[in-house]
């Protein structure tokens, strides 16, 4: 008897626990209404239902197409969807797909259909096949690689960034950098000096004597430092007879507010403060969670440093340059100024690229910067790039002096050298050891 009321209990539990069919027919037409109004508003060009034996299909095939019509799109009853890299190829195997569409964006598909039936199917049918599905470059980055060997750079452990400047007075360059900007020195080989900006964002100071770059080759670069604090900084680089190249004139409305200052050998230093404005809404929720000290205080001091940095880089081929970093890099694109990209590396880290005809710089063919990001699986990136070659190898992977650090170089389509680094147990690295260890 025990046994026939636990039986009883148990069934009515699971009754109650699990969807009824009808439930779950309305959750499907709920997700189908999801995905008619995406398309209606212009979110993704087509919208796939998940795939779904016929006899599912046969169901909701009515309903489907009166909430096409509902929202002004049309609906398609596929029956053998495209594969591609981008899901495994089983997905929608002996199952048919609803796909929510407007005319253009159904030929567009249609068109892929036939560039893979031709024997065209890789990567770039994949990612045409992303672009049609509404989906952002990192997130077709994600989906290859789960289902091929396609990597990007996070995917081996990215640190934080470093950008590296050449000097003729190497000292004056640390003395400014140090004392009158106040950043933290993180290591000194003698010949390059490492400053903090952030915990993810360096500058390497370097004498042009020895380095990659020669003093009067083009300072193609410009690092904003992003603060809250731009009337004290501008007031104190002018006490301190810093040369100032564009005023700070702040405006109401603004996506940012700025001013840019000149280092001592013609570096370009912009302080700069993004706001709330709508090119900005993917910025600015991150930006407090990392100004824990900037603007704590009443009192300003140069101590209370800086909650961000971007790295400007100048190109004559703006999309081309998108589409390297996106796709082959792997950064995500948070800000689009139109002729200005700002891309995430780390928290606090940020690259920006810049079209050459419109920014503080013009496209040079020489660079007197080299941008270098710490990885922390090394080897196995270097691997990657050489077997795939998504970038060119300018120098392969190398010791540093004195066993400091591993690195490589490669070169992106604006003709910047990126370098690749990996630092080494050493004595002159424990400020970088003690940062790089606390991220881990």
């Amino acid at each position: 008897m025990k046994n026939t009321i636990f039986l009883i209990a148990s069934s009515i539990l699971l009754m109650a626990c699990t969807p009824s069919e009808d439930q779950s027919l309305n959750l499907q037409i709920g997700h189908l209404e999801a995905f008619a109004e995406m398309v209606e508003a212009d979110v993704k060009p087509i919208a796939l239902s998940e795939p779904m034996f016929k006899e599912e299909v046969d169901k909701i095939w009515e309903k489907a197409q009166q909430i096409a019509s509902k929202h002004g799109v049309g609906v398609f009853r596929e029956t053998n969807l495209v594969v591609t890299q981008l899901f495994p190829a089983g997905i929608a195997q002996n199952k048919e797909v609803l796909i929510f569409h407007k005319p253009e964006a159904l030929q567009a598909y249609r068109d892929l259909k036939k560039t893979v039936r031709s024997g065209q199917n890789g990567e770039a049918e994949a990612r045409r096949f992303g672009r049609l599905l509404g989906y952002p470059s990192h997130y077709i980055n994600q989906l290859l690689s789960k289902n091929t060997d396609f990597r990007t750079l996070p995917d081996f452990g990215l640190k934080g960034s470093n950008v590296f400047l050449y000097y003729q007075d190497l000292e004056g360059a640390k003395k400014f950098y140090g004392e009158t900007l106040g950043l933290e020195v993180l290591s000194d080989y003698g010949f390059a000096t490492t400053v903090k900006i952030t915990e993810k964002a360096w500058l390497t100071l370097v004498d042009a004597a020895i380095g990659r770059h020669k003093a009067d080759e083009p300072k193609t670069v410009a690092i904003a430092l992003l603060t809250n604090r731009l009337p004290e900084w501008y007031a104190y680089l002018q006490e301190n007879k810093v040369p100032i190249k564009y005023e700070y004139k702040p405006r109401e409305n603004n996506a940012h507010d700025g001013f840019v200052a000149i280092d001592p050998e013609g570096y370009l230093l912009e302080f700069e403060q993004f706001k709330q404005h709508p090119e900005n809404e993917k910025l600015m929720p991150q930006l407090p969670q990392y100004d824990a000290i900037s603007g704590a205080t009443s009192q300003w001091s140069k101590k209370e440093g800086f909650y961000g940095a971007v790295t400007w880089l100048y190109y004559e081929d703006m999309q081309e340059a998108q589409r390297f970093y996106e796709e082959k890099i792997g950064f995500k694109l948070l800000v689009d100024q139109g002729w200005a990209k700002v891309y995430q590396i780390s928290e606090t880290s940020y690259l920006g690229l810049v079209d050459g005809r419109r920014g503080m710089h013009s496209f040079t063919d020489l660079k007197g910067t080299s941008v270098s990001f710490i990885v922390k699986d090394l080897e196995a990136w270097y691997d990657y790039v050489k077997q795939h070659q998504p970038f060119p190898v300018k120098q392969e992977i190398y010791t540093g002096k004195e066993d400091r650090y591993k690195a490589f170089v490669g070169q992106d389509p604006g003709k910047y050298f990126l370098e690749f680094n990996r630092f080494l147990e050493h004595q002159d690295n424990k400020g970088i050891d003690k940062i790089i260890n606390s991220l881990d």
